[in-house]
């Protein structure tokens, strides 16, 4: 196995949506999903290697998850298997966002591999989702967490979720916790408010980035604002597409955003908190172009001539 300074190292989850179609309401389709899986398969097709580590199971649904997978380009070196189901997510989408109702215990899917003897290799790893606070996997996302943001770059996406399955005052923590290990932090309005109620999400941006880390705000159609520790702030407006489909955009934003600073060499040296308004302007329009690349058609995989990649390193 291989890594690379410019290379992720993506943990968490890779399950199933169950999406209605378009069709037939009353039907549904299987779809791949699952945060960290969206981003390990965006970031592949648009360029950037990635390593995704997580569980996979050993059925049908397992198999299709792998295809997807491998198509991408990301590998699966790292990942766990064993003979248990897959995870599913009934999603509910929305004209601004998906709701999902989760059937997650006694998968695969949460089996996570220990790779914290790994993340050395790897120029960042990336961390959050529904493994992040979903037994057993949570312990094994914090350990990590812990050996990333020591020997890496550590990259945290809180990716809030809400469902009765789930404990939400462990699970608030378990996130905050997360959030305040990370160097890159990429958070919705959501997110913010869920994890920091009682102050605006700006604010909330600006005390983050002060604790010496880059932290993008993403707003939907609204657009997006990096914040970055000496407290100045970049936003840009969101591509103007006809939405199509909003599952999967934040994490299309994410790989975006990633394979923009792993192309810059923004990993290394501590580059991701010493951006210039320029060049945050400049991720954050990559991010957003990837972003809309999903969002304009079904399914959740970039388009890999969606990427602004910077010309040159620092």
């Amino acid at each position: 196995m291989t890594g690379g300074p410019d290379a992720v190292l993506v943990l968490g989850e890779a399950l199933i949506d169950l999406v209605p179609s378009s069709d037939d309401p009353g039907a549904h389709r299987a779809q791949p999903g699952g945060a960290p899986a969206n981003v390990a398969a965006g970031l592949a097709r648009l360029g950037t290697p990635s390593w995704f580590a997580g569980g996979l199971g050993g059925d049908g649904f397992a198999r299709l998850i792998e295809e997807r997978l491998v198509s991408a380009g990301t590998r699966l070196d790292l990942c766990a298997r064993s003979e248990l189901p897959t995870a599913l997510a009934v999603a509910d989408p929305g004209p601004d966002s998906t709701g999902y109702h989760f059937h997650l215990h006694d998968t695969a899917t949460f089996r996570l591999p220990d790779r914290t003897g790994e993340v050395a290799r790897f120029g960042a790893v990336y961390a959050g989702g529904l493994a992040a606070v979903v037994a057993p996997a949570a312990a094994v996302v914090a350990a990590t967490a812990r050996a990333g943001a020591e020997h890496s770059v550590l990259v945290v996406d809180p990716n809030v979720r809400e469902d009765r399955t789930l404990d939400h005052a462990s699970a608030q923590r378990r996130l905050r916790e997360l959030c305040g290990r990370a160097r890159i932090l990429k958070v919705s309005d959501e997110d913010v408010t869920a994890l920091w109620p009682g102050a605006a999400p700006e604010e909330t941006c600006e005390r983050l980035a002060g604790e010496n880390r880059l932290v993008v705000l993403t707003r939907g159609a609204a657009g997006s604002t990096a914040f970055t520790p000496d407290l100045e702030r970049v936003s840009v407006p969101a591509e103007r597409v006809e939405v199509v489909n909003t599952i999967g955009a934040g994490d299309a934003f994410m790989a975006g955003m990633l394979n923009w600073l792993g192309g810059a060499g923004a990993f290394r040296d501590g580059g991701a908190v010493r951006l210039s308004s320029d060049r945050a302007a400049r991720m954050l329009t990559s991010a957003s172009r990837v972003a809309a690349s999903v969002v304009a058609r079904s399914g959740t995989e970039p388009a890999p001539t969606a990427s602004l990649r910077p010309p040159v390193r620092w």
